[in-house]
């Protein structure tokens, strides 16, 4: 019989507004990258093992494992950490779908991101995998890597949406039309810094251990910043954010770490003091990028190059 195959794609990730706050139900807006990952699927009737092989943007093997799909136990690996994080992925897809591979396959991801930017790379593979197993993608990941789940709503989403985490984990998620006038002045620049989600999201709980006042704040200048009828307005909601932030988890600014003599604003994304920050600047893109170039930080990407 011939091996049956399917492909599944996810879009990568951006959190504008509401880092860390989303996680007490703050309401947050999120972008979708045009860049994401996907996750081929061959199945094998006589062969009794899963083959895994990811691929980074560059089309260079990352990694490498085969496991048993009885339980999935480890026969071999490039990467020890990696297979074993996998390995649990596998195992709460099974927890969810008894049936799911009944018998061997070859799989292969392939990123269109390189890994260190921090978009999206479990987040689009665990919702490859619920589509392919046919799984609750949230349960996949509140049983595996935790988190808000906003990156899950941004890997099938097709504009910004506005995303709320609600009762028993389940989100509330709401396209938007994020189309200001200005968007032409917003940049993401790579800070090339990359820093760990879970430690930044144990910084924060360390810091909140109750947040309805700030979640309540953080929900409001969500909705203002989505809806800023001008660049101006834009980067005051932006600076509110940030200095909310700041003062709730005890850590400077990125723009007066790095950037004090930028005249447009910076405001920090995902976990802080890495990846990716959003930048407004009236200046041209080529002045923007050669601000920033100099600062040694050489990837400054204009907003409709990375997002849908």
């Amino acid at each position: 019989m011939n091996p049956s195959t399917c492909s599944f794609r996810a879009r990568g990730k951006l959190l504008l507004s509401g880092e860390y706050f989303v996680l007490d139900g703050a309401l947050s807006l999120a972008v979708p990258t045009k860049q994401g990952q996907s996750l081929h699927v061959e199945e094998q009737e006589d062969f009794a093992h899963l083959s895994w092989e990811s691929l980074d943007a560059e089309g260079e093997t990352w990694f490498k494992g085969l496991f048993d799909i009885e339980d999935f136990a480890l026969v071999s690996t490039t990467d020890a950490a990696t297979a074993e994080r996998l390995q649990q992925i596998l195992r709460a897809v099974r927890a969810q779908n008894e049936g799911f591979l009944p018998h061997g396959a070859i799989v292969r991801t392939e990123l269109e991101f390189p890994r260190e930017w921090g978009l999206g790379t479990s987040s689009t593979l665990l919702y490859n995998l619920a589509q392919w197993a046919e799984v609750d993608a949230y349960r996949l990941l509140f049983d595996t890597f935790g988190g808000s789940g906003y990156d899950l709503a941004c890997a099938g989403a097709e504009s910004a949406i506005f995303y709320r985490l609600e009762e028993k984990e389940r989100p509330k998620i709401l396209p938007f039309p994020f189309q200001p006038a200005f968007l032409d002045k917003l940049y993401f620049v790579y800070l090339e810094k990359k820093q760990n989600s879970r430690e930044g999201i144990a910084r924060y709980r360390e810091k909140v251990k109750s947040a309805p006042e700030l979640v309540k704040r953080i929900s409001t200048l969500t909705e203002e910043i989505a809806r800023a009828d001008s660049l101006a307005v834009f980067e005051e909601k932006l600076k509110m954010h940030e200095e909310i932030t700041a003062e709730t988890l005890e850590l400077p600014r990125a723009k007066d770490l790095y950037f004090p003599d930028f005249a447009g604003e910076i405001k920090s994304l995902g976990a802080w003091g890495g990846d990716f920050v959003l930048a407004t600047s009236a200046l041209s893109a080529k002045e923007t990028a050669a601000y920033f170039a100099e600062k040694g930080m050489g990837i400054c990407l204009g907003y409709g190059d990375l997002i849908l």
